[in-house]
C-alpha cells in the first residue's frame, strides 16, 4: 500500500469512528450518554468504547443470561429496565436488583467471574447498548476512569441488593410495592408502566393477591391508577408517603455514586 493511499485509509477510518461518534450521542438515537455510568465517562473513554459500543433493543421478557450461564456482553440500558432475579432450586424467583439507565449488567466481569447464580431478564422493554466483554475488560484494566466507576457503581449496586433483601424482609408489601414502582420510575422517562400484577409479585417474590391488595389500597387513594398490563403513577410525591426509607437508601447511594464521578 503506498502513503498516499495508507493515509486516505486511516483518514477514511477516522472519520467513520468520528462519525459514529457523533452518532452515538446523537439525542435523536437514544445514544449511550443517555446511560449515566457513559456519561460520567471523559470523551477519550467514551470515544474509543464507540467502536464497539453496539445499539440494541431489548424485548421485554427477553433473557439476558441464566444462572451459570457465561456472559458475552455487558449491557448498558438507556431506554430499557433489567431485572436481576435470584432463582431457587424449585423454581421460585424474586428480584434481588434491577439495572436501568444508571448502570450496567455485568458486574461479575469486572469481579473475576464469568458467571452468577442469578438470571437477568428484561423488565421495561427498550434501547440498551452492549460491549462485548473483551473490550469491557481491556478498558477497566487500563485503571483509569472506568475502573474507578464501575466500583462505585459495584458498592450501589450492593447496597441494592442488601437493601431490597431487608425490604422484603420487614416491610409490608404496599411498601415493597412503592419502594418498586419509585425505583422503576427514577429510570424511565414517563410515568406509565407496562407491567402486571403478576409480574410485580414475581419481582418482589410475594402472592399477587398480595400485590392486588397493595395496589388496591394505593388506587383507593389516589395515587396510582391501573387497568391489565398497565399502572400509572398519578401522585409521585403521594407515593413517597407510603414508601419505606428502603427507596431513599438506595437512591442516595446511586446518587452519591454519580455526583462522587463527576469530581474524579
Amino acid at each position: 500500500m503506498t502513503q498516499s493511499s495508507s493515509e486516505a485509509s486511516r483518514l477514511h477510518k477516522a472519520s467513520v469512528t468520528d462519525a459514529r461518534v457523533a452518532m452515538l450521542q446523537s439525542p435523536a438515537t437514544a445514544g449511550p450518554l443517555q446511560n449515566y455510568l457513559l456519561a460520567a465517562l471523559p470523551a477519550a473513554e467514551i470515544e474509543r468504547l464507540s467502536v464497539d459500543l453496539e445499539p440494541v433493543t431489548l424485548a421485554l421478557g427477553e433473557v439476558l443470561y441464566e444462572p451459570g450461564g457465561r456472559q458475552q456482553h455487558a449491557y448498558f440500558p438507556t431506554r430499557s429496565i433489567i431485572s436481576l432475579h435470584y432463582v431457587m432450586e424449585n423454581g421460585a424467583a424474586a428480584e434481588i436488583a434491577g439495572v436501568g439507565n444508571e448502570g450496567m449488567l455485568g458486574v461479575s466481569l469486572i469481579m473475576g467471574g464469568n458467571s452468577t447464580p442469578s438470571r437477568a431478564v428484561v423488565q421495561t422493554a427498550g434501547e440498551a447498548y452492549r460491549l462485548p466483554v473483551r473490550c469491557l475488560l481491556e478498558e477497566f484494566n487500563r485503571g483509569g476512569p472506568l475502573l474507578r466507576l464501575l466500583l462505585r457503581y459495584s458498592q450501589a449496586l450492593l447496597t441494592q441488593m442488601a437493601q431490597t433483601a431487608a425490604c422484603n424482609r420487614h416491610h409490608s408489601v404496599a411498601q415493597q410495592l412503592s419502594r418498586w414502582l419509585l425505583l422503576t420510575l427514577d429510570r424511565m422517562p414517563s410515568n406509565d408502566l407496562v407491567m402486571t400484577q403478576e409480574l410485580i409479585a414475581g419481582m418482589l417474590g410475594v402472592r399477587r393477591e398480595s400485590v392486588t391488595e397493595a395496589a388496591g389500597a394505593l388506587k383507593q387513594v389516589g395515587v396510582i391508577s391501573y387497568r391489565r398490563g398497565h399502572i400509572s403513577v398519578l401522585d409521585r410525591a403521594g407515593l413517597h408517603d407510603h414508601v419505606c426509607e428502603c427507596y431513599a437508601v438506595v437512591k442516595n447511594e446511586f446518587d452519591r455514586l454519580l455526583r462522587d464521578a463527576r469530581h474524579h
